[in-house]
């Protein structure tokens, strides 16, 4: 006789987990096994499972269609299915972990621990990301144990990323894991040795795998644009509060600028100034979906997902009509971030404070909250926020009109400083946010003088790479060709990797080259009708006024740049003697 726990598990906590429970129970005990079953589900753990139970089995099994946390079963011998399957083959399944749990005391009676220390990092995953995730995760801790070894492993699974791996540990990684059945980027594991499987053979043959990883060869070094698109991702996870709710809703919005200026553009180049007016032409059409479509979606579209990154679903609609009444009565995107916090802590506040039998749970993200909130979020924009908000945002729109000389001057070397003052972090996208949000009121100036700002740091360093070799070293060099590349596509992240090695020389001199694009920019009356894309969107017709000006500004910031690096830089050689 063998004693055997469980624990089964669904969404709901009802059906399927005391069907899984009882099918176990009924069958162990008719196979001549002792089986004890906790349950876990929306109403919490029933039948929970005490110390003593746990150390007095051979096995667990976990039948489960959601996350069940596995730590408490630590070293012990586990096997996941679901719990249909539990259902459905009962007897096999109970086999089948019988079986595994004589596989792995084998295995660990056999595996002899080895004196040299060694630090082993990993990631697992599988297509839904419940069990097999965690299991894996589990098996590659206990088969590390085994060899003597410390071992932290990274689930990414439906509930997201779990002890994560931060750049610390896989720096001081002598090998990197990745059990997976699904896609896991493995960019941040560049120079380590690295070793791929699926989740089974983890479960079945951990301490082969951990073995393997450490006799894998070193993946290849990181060019700068994979570290410009870590330092992306470290930057956006490390982002909290209401500027990760800000920058969430602006990520989600802008597409649907970029393709509304293109298309306003477009619209303006087959029916010129006037194609809105032209029912029936091809440019009215492109105005149509452009400007009437596009347009007058983006506000919404930056409330709604301002909102759920606070709230999640339940969010979506109070934050997208909330945007919507923003630019019905003229509080454009200023009204649009303050009806998408509003609709976000709001919903949040009464998910938290309403309490509804768990039967009628269900009524809560699709009725409940989106009611209640919107009702509350829509009244708000038409009687106390919308009429304030209108009124600062046309008195912001009449000073940006009327900006001539001296203010235009002064303006454009705000922006154009901020813009290359942290590279892609909050001052940078304070500025950028500032100008998106002004294309709803159908001022473009600042865009253009923010866009040409962005493009200034990377090419100039790239340029003065090239010009002045002794002032870089050779790793510089070679990422100055990406540098070019990434300059040219408006992604300003890509002096990052130069700024880091020198940042008390670096940093003054591209925000001097930025705040002189911006300025000349801003002076000369360009405009940008498209958020994005660098010199990609320069050559459609009307996305950019100013055309020789706008190329001019952003040159004259390169050149500045390069040669603000010249002066400030000394050479790599007497540096090194330094």
């Amino acid at each position: 006789m063998s004693r055997i726990i469980a624990v089964t598990a669904c969404p709901t906590g009802v059906a399927h987990t005391i069907m899984a429970a009882e099918a176990l129970k009924k069958v162990g005990e008719s196979m001549g096994h002792q089986v004890e079953v906790e349950t876990q589900g929306a109403e919490g753990a029933k039948d929970v499972l005490s110390q003593e139970v746990i150390d007095a089995a051979e096995v667990v099994i976990i039948a489960a269609d959601i996350h069940v946390d596995p730590a408490r079963f630590q070293g012990m011998a586990m096997y996941a299915v679901s719990t249909s399957e539990a259902i459905r083959n009962t007897k096999k399944v109970i086999e089948t972990a019988l079986n595994e749990s004589e596989e792995f005391l084998a295995e660990k009676k056999a595996a002899a621990p080895e004196t040299k220390h060694k630090f082993i990092v990993g990631v697992t995953s599988c297509p839904t990301g419940i069990a097999h995730t965690f299991m894996a995760a589990e098996a590659l801790r206990k088969a590390g144990e085994a060899l003597g070894y410390e071992v932290k492993i990274e689930t990414q699974g439906s509930v997201g990323a779990k002890n994560v791996l931060t750049a610390e540990d896989i720096e001081r990684a002598d090998a990197v894991v990745i059990a997976a059945d699904a896609f896991v980027d493995l960019k941040r594991f560049a120079g380590k040795p690295l070793y791929e499987t699926g989740t089974k053979d983890a479960l079945r043959d951990g301490v082969q795998v951990i073995k393997s990883s450490l006799l894998a060869v070193p993946t290849g070094k990181k060019e700068l644009v994979d570290q410009v698109g870590d330092l992306k991702k470290e930057r956006s996870a490390a982002r909290t509060g209401p500027y990760r709710h800000l920058m969430t809703g602006v990520s989600y919005m802008l597409p649907v600028v970029v393709a509304g200026g293109l298309l306003i553009a477009l619209a303006f180049a087959f029916g010129g100034i006037y194609a809105g007016d032209m029912e029936g032409t091809f440019g009215w059409a492109l105005m149509q979906i452009g400007g009437a479509g596009a347009f007058s979606l983006f506000v919404p579209v930056l409330g709604a997902f301002i909102a759920y990154s606070i709230a999640q679903r339940p969010g979506i609609t109070p934050g997208l009509v909330g945007g919507l009444l923003a630019t019905n009565v003229g509080a454009g995107f200023l009204g649009g971030i303050v009806a998408g916090f509003m609709a976000g802590y709001l919903t949040k506040f009464l998910n938290d404070k309403i309490k509804l039998p768990m039967n009628l749970q269900g009524l809560k993200p699709v009725l409940i909250l989106p009611f209640l909130s919107t009702l509350v979020v829509g009244l708000m924009m038409i009687y106390v926020i919308g009429p304030p908000v209108k009124i600062a945002l046309t008195a912001l729109s009449e000073w940006l009109q009327s900006l001539q000389g001296t203010s235009a001057l002064t303006l454009g070397l705000l922006l154009g400083a901020m813009m290359a003052f942290d590279m892609g972090g909050p001052v940078n996208k304070a500025a950028y946010t500032f100008a998106v949000g002004l294309l709803s009121a159908k001022i473009y100036g600042p865009m253009a003088a923010v866009m040409a700002a962005g493009m200034t740091p990377p090419l100039g360093l790239a340029l003065a790479a090239t010009l002045f070799k002794n002032r870089f070293t050779e790793d510089e060099h070679e990422a100055s060709k990406a540098a070019f590349v990434l300059g040219i596509s408006f992604i300003t992240e890509g002096a990052i990797p130069f700024a880091a090695r020198d940042p008390f020389r670096v940093i003054p001199c591209i925000m001097l080259g930025s705040a002189v694009t911006g300025a000349i920019s801003m002076v000369m009356k360009c405009t940008l009708m498209v958020p994005h894309g660098g010199i990609f969107v320069l050559p459609i017709p009307n996305a950019v006024t100013g055309l020789l000006p706008y190329a001019i500004a952003i040159v004259a910031g390169t050149v500045i740049t390069a040669v603000a690096l010249f002066v400030a830089k000394k050479p790599v050689d007497v540096v090194e003697q330094i």
